[in-house]
């Protein structure tokens, strides 16, 4: 009842803030959170899928967290769909003088309205049907046992791969990129897809150590907890590399069209953010798991994960917000966003871990993955 409290108080602010702070500045919030949303979810459906394309063993009895993870995907869908609004308000190519830019003029024929509209429905549909799929046949074999889910799953496994990319390749471009659309970066969706496989670790890796804290993992062991640490301590550092690449880039080549975008969000009061931004999302984690006992560390992994989860936030806004060209902010309206947002996340997550076992019980893995030492 207190999350349900604080969402009504956090939704209510969001709503005033449409007419006390601008549309320009409600669909920014908007945008960040959705796509925040949308990470963490796609984040774990794609640890999910990973497991079945290499048939790994030690993460099955994790595997259920993960699906579960994953279905914030459904939120971050309704929300994406909800976004379509902020198009004329928020991207210079929807607004009636792109027609006598040139740049935009080149660019049409994949920046119009009607074509954004339907790579979106496009998105939040691959992105819902994955995530049934994966999760609907793995509760389904709790009861039945039946090991041809897992081969079913292996099979559609590689497919949503190339639906992944493709779609975060779409969403970094459409929903981030085209807020400035004379500017572009060849690896900008690789850089968003290091970001979300980063979240949707940190949230699954929260996810399961509640569980366990909770005693509803029983089984799971330092051993496994390792390998999450490190797949967190390795993703730390190519999100950083990646952001570094296109930065020295972009540098490198000083093209007036690309630094633009650097400039605004370097300079002035953005100086600050990206240090801080730097410091949570690289450094501190990166010095906070760089031994083998902090990977399995259930303590040290927690507060690691969440920081993980609020860094990624940080980026997002750090990506987005410097489009309204009034500096960072965070005042009311970013608060009742923060508030609205993460208590329909965490609402949501409640409702998800109830779904199923929370082991895959029917997988005829799990004893092998439950046995699993390092």
């Amino acid at each position: 009842m207190r999350i349900a409290a604080l969402g009504v108080v956090g939704a209510a602010g969001v709503a005033a803030s449409y007419f006390a702070a601008g549309p320009e500045r409600f669909w920014v919030n908007w945008i960040v959170w959705m796509l925040f949303l949308a990470s963490v979810g796609l984040g774990a459906l794609f640890i999910v899928a990973l497991e079945h394309t290499f048939i790994a063993r030690w993460s099955v009895p994790l595997r259920r967290t993960a699906e579960r993870v994953a279905g914030l995907v459904v939120p971050a869908s309704i929300a994406a769909v909800a976004a379509l609004g902020s198009i004329h308000v928020l991207y210079p190519w929807a607004h009636p003088e792109a027609a006598h830019h040139p740049i935009l003029v080149a660019k049409s024929a994949w920046l119009n309205v009607p074509f954004f509209c339907a790579r979106t429905l496009f998105c939040a549909g691959v992105w819902i049907f994955s995530y049934r799929f994966f999760l609907g046949g793995s509760i389904a074999q709790d009861s039945s046992h039946d090991p041809a889910m897992n081969l079913r799953a292996r099979r559609f496994a590689p497919v949503f791969m190339a639906l992944f990319a493709l779609t975060v390749t779409v969403a970094a471009f459409d929903w981030m990129s085209s807020l400035q659309p004379e500017w572009y970066s060849d690896i900008f969706g690789v850089y968003l897809f290091a970001g979300v496989f980063l979240s949707g670790l940190a949230g699954v890796t929260a996810a399961a150590l509640h569980l366990q804290r909770g005693g509803r993992l029983p089984g799971v062991r330092s051993d496994h907890l390792y390998n999450l640490g490190a797949l967190m301590f390795a993703f730390t550092v190519f999100w950083s590399y990646i952001a570094f690449s296109q930065y020295m880039l972009i540098w490198y080549g000083n093209l007036p069209e690309e630094i633009v975008w650097y400039q605004n969000r370097i300079q002035g009061r953005w100086l600050p953010v990206i240090l801080f931004l730097a410091a949570i999302h690289f450094v501190v984690p990166f010095i906070a798991l760089a031994t083998r006992d902090a990977k399995q560390d259930a303590r040290r992994l927690r507060w690691v994960a969440w920081l993980v989860l609020f860094s990624h936030w940080v980026d997002l806004y750090w990506l987005v917000y410097p489009e309204l060209g009034i500096g960072p902010r965070f005042s009311w309206p970013e608060l009742s966003f923060a508030l609205m947002f993460v208590c329909l996340g965490l609402a949501w997550m409640k409702r998800q871990l109830t779904l199923g076992e929370d082991m895959p019980v029917g997988d005829p893995f799990l004893k092998e993955g439950l046995g699993f030492r390092l």
